[in-house]
């Protein structure tokens, strides 16, 4: 079946294990071409406008339910083709990705922190979401993707405190600062985005899973303590595996006392006993995992 499904062995085995239902449509949904998605910045435009600049492109799109700014293109196009786009008027962002933003319930002149925030799709969309209201401090490891970060920030004319560390090591770059929300979208086997990137078939291996769900788990614990109590981080992955998923943020209710799980609904989504998970190909949007944790006051 390996040559029928083109993935690797590990992996079949393990969307057998974790999804034995629906296994064969995730493996389908991976072989097929991603559509194109966009986020438009609606501090600059308003999605309607910004449709009818597309039709006047001779670009087609459809309104994405359940986000706030996105729309899906009837057919993928060079970034150069999208009006506005050197402007900042509009970003790509796959849909699934859309819904961090809403799902994370800010309001103006929170502190915020996006702990592995390259390339900056998500940390635009805060900054956008809250009308650069809002004081985002954004951590990027790698200098590479930093440097994505930054050149993505200056065409949508954004602001942030960017800061160049590794998230779980705060004693590094921390200032004493207390989050309201902190997102953390968490390093992962991206096997929820295998029809964006067909190379991670061939590349990812099984023990990899391993070293990323013990990074995941480095980062669940430094990041907590530097939420404020009644404060919410939002975990999210582009992976389908149970373990990088409600897994992880199972064990993580069980080494924490001071911890909620808060309950997130969207109706194409599936309901895990903590969070949410997306499927690959569900309302053409890519594979993504979400789960919402609020600090409790302990006396």
């Amino acid at each position: 079946p390996v040559a029928q499904y083109s993935h690797p062995q590990w992996l079949l085995r393990q969307l057998q294990s974790d999804w034995p239902s629906v296994w064969q449509n995730i493996v389908n949904s991976n072989n097929q071409q991603a559509p194109m998605a966009l986020r438009v910045n609606t501090m600059k435009i308003s999605r309607q406008i910004y449709m009818q600049k597309l039709g006047k492109a001779g670009l087609g799109a459809d309104i994405i339910d359940d986000t706030d700014s996105g729309l899906l293109l009837k057919e993928a196009v060079n970034v150069e083709q999208l009006p506005g786009f050197e402007s900042g008027l509009v970003s790509v962002q796959d849909s699934s990705a859309q819904l961090a933003v809403p799902f994370l319930d800010l309001t103006p002149h929170q502190q915020v922190l996006d702990a592995c925030a390259a390339p900056g799709g998500k940390t635009a969309h805060i900054l956008e979401n809250t009308k650069n209201r809002c004081q985002l401090t954004a951590v990027e490891i790698s200098q590479k993707r930093y440097a994505r970060l930054q050149e993505n920030l200056q065409r949508l004319q954004l602001k942030a405190r960017l800061i160049q560390g590794d998230a779980t090591q705060p004693d590094d770059w921390w200032d004493g600062t207390m989050y309201e929300r902190i997102l953390l979208d968490a390093p992962c086997s991206a096997t929820g985005v295998i029809r964006r990137h067909p190379d991670i078939k061939r590349h990812r291996q099984a023990e990899d899973v391993e070293t990323l769900c013990r990074q995941q788990t480095c980062l669940l614990d430094a990041l907590w303590p530097l939420l404020k109590p009644g404060g919410k981080l939002l975990y999210v992955t582009c992976s389908v595996l149970a373990a990088e998923n409600e897994d992880m943020i199972g064990h993580f209710l069980a080494r924490q006392g001071d911890v909620k799980v808060l309950s997130l609904t969207l109706s194409w989504a599936i309901q895990k006993q903590a969070g949410l998970q997306i499927l690959p190909g569900t309302k053409d949007s890519d594979g993504f995992y979400y789960a919402l944790l609020q600090k409790i006051y302990m006396p």
